[in-house]
């Protein structure tokens, strides 16, 4: 039996294994840490693109996803600098996002920034969930269309799925802290890339077969009312933010890169390639979806059923999707399971206990009985929730509305204002000050048209009874 703390401290210093504060030294680069990005960015959200073109048009969609790019990369930078106190070389290391929040704005702030943090990094577990449930049901749908005709009885329900993610996840959940899902992130990266080039093709050849559709405004009204027109502008801004949102993780991703040279400095070279490639493939996903379909483009693309044919090629990509989503849901949830386990052990320190396990033809593993019960226990009680809220589109609307501007524009803002000591009232403030106002209204439209779409779908549904 040997005993480690959950939190990764240890009082050895061997410089070969620990780093100058007593952590696991680091390993990670910028490939591993574009991993990390690639996989918590370009998720299900790439899917509902062609759907929030059809409610923009040609000419807001377009500028909205660039803007919300612009944006995710100038804010990456400013917390990027947070991650260590005073000096980028040597100072202080803080660990996560509230770690920063608390040393660079005070206490007061930090139990603000954990609230939406942690609450987000939990919903975002829980729309992975539900979208992974969706692809799994979507192969199932495709392969009886395809033997039954696509009028045969096909409907499926989501519940037997999301217990199966269920289980997946209780396995990796055991993953002991964020350092050790490096090779998860990769696999997950490639998959990301996988469905995004065959939801890619797809529309490319549905273009080259009925030509280029969409209008310079979005749907128009008549088709839907003016109400519908506004909700669904509003749910679009949201599922584009949630899309490029994983600010509230950065800092955790940035704990994982080993310095020299400074980890800020890697972490902002692998933010430009990371968010240059998703940008490009949201780009050309989400306008290649929507000149496919036009006005008519589905929530989520590859399991609205536009595509049909090739049904293996679909089957293809929404495998690909489970398995990015089986990745994405512990990049999101590491972080979670760290600072409960942070909490519990200094509260009681006898919990964080882990008890060597042979297994043979591989190094023990370290089983520790309290990770193994609150892991075990977060992924059911988050399974359950998924299975009582199973509505797609509005909950990627809802969590990109609600983590946005908090996570991604005004902790960032505020900390870089505070760190780097600028002067009230000067040009850079002012315009930093506008940046977070321009991005709190876009997140407040966004919450409101997702919410309304919940209210919506909430009148027709029942609590675990759920057909696709």
């Amino acid at each position: 039996m040997e005993a480690h703390s959950i939190d990764g401290v240890s009082s050895q210093t061997d410089s070969k294994f620990y780093d100058d504060d007593g952590h696991v030294k680091r390993t990670g680069n910028l490939w591993t840490t574009s991993s990390h990005i690639i996989t918590a960015v370009v998720g299900s959200g790439v899917l509902s693109l062609a759907w929030a073109m059809a409610q923009m048009g040609w000419v807001v969609g377009p500028a909205v996803m660039i803007f919300f790019s612009v944006v995710t990369l100038y804010t990456t930078a400013l917390l990027a600098d947070c991650y260590r106190s005073g000096d980028p070389i040597s100072g202080k290391r803080n660990y996560t996002f509230m770690d920063a929040v608390q040393t660079i704005l005070g206490r007061h702030y930090d139990t603000f920034c954990g609230v939406i943090q942690y609450s987000n990094l939990y919903g975002t577990a829980v729309g992975y969930t539900i979208a992974a449930s969706i692809s799994m049901m979507a192969i199932k749908k495709s392969n009886c269309f395809h033997s039954s005709g696509r009028d045969g009885p096909c409907q499926i329900s989501s519940n037997p799925f999301m217990i199966g993610f269920g289980i997946i996840q209780i396995v990796f959940s055991q993953i002991p802290d964020f350092h050790k899902t490096w090779w998860l992130s990769i696999v997950a990266a490639v998959m990301s890339f996988a469905y995004s080039i065959i939801g890619l093709s797809l529309g490319i050849a549905k273009v080259a077969e009925t030509g280029f559709k969409g209008s310079l405004t979005g749907i128009k009204i008549g088709a839907v009312t003016e109400t519908q027109k506004v909700w669904g502008v509003f749910q679009g801004l949201g599922d584009i933010a949630f899309a490029y949102s994983y600010s509230q993780i950065l800092i955790e991703i940035q704990d994982t890169i080993k310095s020299p040279p400074s980890e800020a400095k890697t972490m902002k070279k692998a933010a430009k390639l990371s968010i240059g490639v998703t940008t490009t493939f949201y780009m050309l996903c989400g306008f290649m979806g929507y000149a496919a379909f036009g006005d008519t483009a589905p929530g989520n693309l590859l399991t609205g059923f536009g595509f049909y044919d090739p049904y293996w090629l679909v089957d293809i990509a929404n495998a690909a999707i489970v398995i990015h989503l089986v990745g994405a849901y512990q990049v999101y949830s590491q972080p979670l399971f760290a600072f409960v386990e942070k909490w519990v052990s200094k509260r009681w320190p006898n919990v964080d206990k882990e008890y060597k396990v042979p297994i043979p033809g591989f190094a023990p593993y370290n089983l520790s009985p309290f990770r193994l019960v609150w892991r075990t226990g977060f992924v059911i009680i988050t399974t359950i929730v998924a299975m009582l809220i199973p509505f797609f589109n509005d909950i990627l609307g809802l969590l990109g509305a609600l983590g946005f501007w908090p996570l991604s524009v005004y902790f960032p803002v505020e900390m870089s204002i505070k760190q780097k000591k600028i002067p009230k009232w000067s040009q850079r403030w002012i315009g930093m000050q506008i940046l977070s106002f321009v991005c709190l209204v876009v997140s407040v439209a966004a919450a409101i048209g997702s919410i309304a779409s919940i209210v919506v779908d909430l009148q027709k549904y029942k609590p675990f009874h759920v057909d696709y």
